[in-house]
């Protein structure tokens, strides 16, 4: 049976994306949910100080909206990845997950943060990853890093495992956009390859200080994978989680003012 997603709650997002009618994702909101203030209401992170029994309300909330089980990572704004199967426990150390199993959810957490969907063009797999500058970017200094980020450490899993990597498209969620996300040198160091299109990626507004597209540089880093089908963010202010107030969690916005932010999820499975 091929499951219906009717009657989201408000304002979560079911990507606009030609993937096979057998994939299945979404993009929860800060809305549906049970807890108070300031993790308002619909905050799926378990550590970020909200009650425990909150958490586990809004999951299983989750849970019944899509009809599966979400396998939520413990992620730490590194490039490792994991394959997932039914009974894979929660809480792998991970920032991105992938599998070729029906039924099995693969789900990111994030408040700022670019969540990127990946699915095969015949529907035999799908991955979830958490692209926060830190893991987008990968370790050591810009000549060593390019190449090594967590996109590209999901990207040579799925190439060890054997499975079809020749027509993959993805989906970017919300994240913090380009007229928000003001970075330091050492993040523009990280990206910075010498090319035009990546320095184009940093605005300069004050001495040592930068307006970074975090969209736009997984999109760049997405072409280098030959992934040429990019959906959803475009780095347009509709996407940006910071200028959302009313539908998304910042970390960067809520930790500022209320010393505290919630977690949305991205979710990728195929039906059963």
């Amino acid at each position: 049976m091929i499951l219906t997603m009717q009657n989201l709650p408000a304002h979560w997002i079911e990507p606009d994306w030609p993937a096979h009618f057998r994939v299945r994702a979404l993009m929860t909101s800060r809305q549906g949910g049970v807890s108070d203030a300031p993790w308002d209401s619909m905050n799926l992170g378990d550590h970020v100080g909200d009650r425990s029994s909150d958490v586990h309300t809004n999951r299983e909330r989750l849970a019944a909206q899509i009809g599966q089980r979400p396998v939520f990572l413990q992620q730490v704004h590194g490039v490792a990845s994991v394959q997932l199967s039914a009974t894979t426990p929660q809480g792998l150390v991970a920032d991105a997950c992938w599998s070729c199993d029906p039924g099995v959810v693969c789900t990111v957490m994030v408040a700022d943060c670019l969540p990127v969907l990946l699915c095969d063009a015949a529907g035999r797999w799908v991955a979830a990853a958490h692209a926060g500058w830190r893991g987008l970017a990968g370790p050591g200094v810009a000549s060593q890093s390019k190449g090594l980020g967590v996109l590209e450490s999901l990207w040579a899993d799925l190439r060890r495992a054997g499975v079809d990597v020749s027509e993959v498209m993805a989906w970017l969620g919300p994240c913090i956009g380009p007229q928000a996300f003001e970075v330091g040198p050492e993040v523009r160091d990280a990206f910075d390859d010498g090319s035009p299109a990546v320095q184009e990626l940093f605005k300069p507004t004050a001495p040592g200080k930068y307006m970074a597209d975090l969209a736009g540089l997984a999109r760049g880093r997405l072409k280098g994978l030959g992934i040429s089908r990019v959906f959803g963010n475009d780095s347009s202010l509709p996407w940006c989680t910071v200028s959302g107030t009313a539908l998304f969690f910042s970390h960067r916005r809520d930790s500022r003012s209320l010393g505290r932010s919630g977690r949305m999820a991205a979710c990728i499975w195929l039906d059963r």
